[in-house]
């Protein structure tokens, strides 16, 4: 019926991981669009899978084959397309590989890919067509990667990020955090992840009491495009990780179709401050395979931006950067 709820009351959010939703005509069918008012790319499902949770779903508008919720995960034609100056590896991730699923790329940071599961298949994703199975699957595996940042005390912050950290269970995220507590040099720990915003579930009693009592200063990254993604039981998840000692920021990335004017942007950073969530960069795209046709230009990023400037005071501005593989810092535009 066209009035049921999309997302039922769901026990747990490993429960909501099962019931994602996973095929193009499944998410037709849950939204009421008509199949005949759009096409969809068989080698990009083929590829990287159609994968979104309900409670994500149940934020988009049904009937809508432009809701921009929905074309964040819809495998649209154009990713068939090919396009010059666009590759698996955007970012150049596999040549600062340092140990086995450790990145260093920058000064006094380095980066774990914690685990290959995400909470959602975002279709612009810069690491669609990372290895993750080469990754370490266990704790004593990854034990070669924590001697390497034992071994270099320059590495004062640990970032975890995948796919998605918080796709561990409470019970081995506690582990990784013990591990990374462990090591004396380390200050900070920082969360990249999109379950918060996906299943709001995710942010656990168990989860926040441990970043609650760790010694190392907590950040929590979320990754959050147009402000329709944000919700009550959102917000609750948020409030939840600030109650934990978390800082929380906000990572977007400038998407055409989604958030290109700055009617959307202003919403988007306007709802984030009222949560005190910190707008932290605005990413120009990177260009992954198949994401050639969610490119903006960035004559018309820095455009928009210089609107939002006028609307918004400083503080709800992100900084508009693009990541150049290679480059030892992120490069403001």
């Amino acid at each position: 019926m066209a009035n049921e709820p999309i997302a039922p009351a769901i026990d747990s959010w490993q429960e909501s991981m099962k019931r994602a939703i996973r095929t193009p005509n499944e998410l037709l069918q849950t939204l009421h669009i008509n199949p005949s008012e759009l096409d969809w790319s068989h080698v990009g499902q083929s590829e990287f899978p159609l994968f979104a949770p309900l409670e994500f779903v149940a934020r988009m508008e049904r009937g809508n084959p432009r809701d921009p919720l929905f074309l964040q995960v819809w495998p649209a034609r154009e990713e068939s397309q090919t396009a010059d100056h666009f590759r698996a590896d955007p970012v150049g991730d596999l040549a600062v590989e340092k140990a086995p699923g450790l990145l260093h790329k920058y000064q006094g940071r380095v980066l774990m890919i914690a685990s290959g599961a995400c909470a959602i298949h975002c279709r612009y994703c810069f690491r669609r067509h990372y290895p993750y199975e080469t990754a370490p699957k266990s704790m004593q595996h990854w034990e070669e990667s924590f001697l390497a940042i034992e071994r270099d005390s320059s590495i004062r912050e640990v970032i975890l990020s995948g796919g998605d950290p918080l796709s561990l269970v409470d019970a081995t995220l506690t582990r990784w955090i013990d591990r990374i507590e462990a090591i004396p040099h380390v200050h900070r720990l920082r969360l990249h992840t999109r379950l918060p915003v996906v299943i709001p579930s995710r942010v656990t009693t168990g989860l926040v009491e441990r970043l609650a009592r760790s010694r190392l200063a907590h950040w929590v990254v979320l990754h959050i495009n147009h402000a329709n993604e944000i919700d009550d039981a959102v917000a609750a998840a948020i409030a939840r990780l600030r109650n934990a000692g978390s800082t929380v920021l906000n990572q977007a990335v400038l998407l055409r179709g989604v958030n290109d004017d700055p009617d959307s942007l202003t919403k988007l950073f306007e709802r984030l401050i009222d949560l005190r969530v910190g707008p932290y960069y605005l990413h120009q795209l990177d260009r992954v395979q198949g994401a050639a046709h969610w490119e903006v230009p960035e004559t018309v990023g820095r455009e928009l931006l210089q609107e939002v400037r006028k609307r918004l005071p400083g503080y709800a501005v992100p900084l508009y950067v693009r990541e150049i593989a290679g480059e030892e810092n992120k490069t403001p535009l």
